[in-house]
């Protein structure tokens, strides 16, 4: 399925129905503020086995990160962090960073692994934070990247969808998207560091 929305006019029934594929434990693809990503409930177990296989890996060995609408439930997936951390993810988000925080025993369920991070998002993109805000938890997501060729990232629908039509449930068009990932930040040990220079800029 593929769903057109404007990001500048949201259509809340499409929301609606990006949602309840969600809850229905299928994979979506959705514009961020920089790549294309895919993701899914964050609750639902299938539906993450199932975002790790497209991976061509087991969910235990999966690097997910997670999609969060705003910091209200931070506390529940991320251990408590000082003031100056808090203070750079109030600064630079929304935006296109992925902050490595040190994660609560809450990631470890839901991953079946022993992870002691996790990457935290809050993309300046309506659309994925409206369909977040709707569903009333975090998306797990991994960005949407041609593997076979390891060539750019997608970043035209039209193509993503000729590609992926038969792998997931839904996609939505939401215009043209990056071909840059994410800056990565790991502030799970003390100072930030920049681990992988993306189109976030820290100042």
């Amino acid at each position: 399925m593929l769903i057109e929305i404007n990001p500048d006019n949201i259509n809340s029934n499409y929301i609606n129905r990006v949602v309840d594929v969600l809850k229905k434990g299928g994979i979506i693809i959705f514009p961020t503020d920089s790549v294309y990503a895919m993701g899914c409930d964050l609750y639902n177990k299938k539906a993450l086995e199932k975002l790790a296989k497209l991976k061509g890996i087991k969910l235990n060995k999966a690097n997910f990160s997670i999609i969060c609408n705003d910091f209200s439930n931070l506390s529940k997936y991320v251990k408590q962090i000082d003031k100056p951390i808090f203070k750079l993810l109030n600064t630079y988000l929304p935006g296109p960073f992925t902050f490595i925080l040190p994660a609560t025993n809450e990631i470890p369920k839901l991953f079946d692994s022993n992870r002691k991070e996790i990457g935290i998002r809050i993309p300046d993109n309506q659309i994925i934070l409206s369909i977040v805000e709707q569903l009333g938890n975090p998306i797990a997501t991994t960005s949407l990247k041609d593997e076979e060729s390891f060539l750019e990232y997608h970043n035209d629908p039209a193509e993503i969808y000729e590609r992926y039509a038969e792998l997931v449930e839904l996609i939505i068009d939401g215009g043209y998207g990056k071909l840059e990932g994410t800056t990565i930040v790991d502030c799970s040990t003390g100072a930030p560091e920049i681990i992988r220079q993306g189109l976030g800029i820290l100042v």
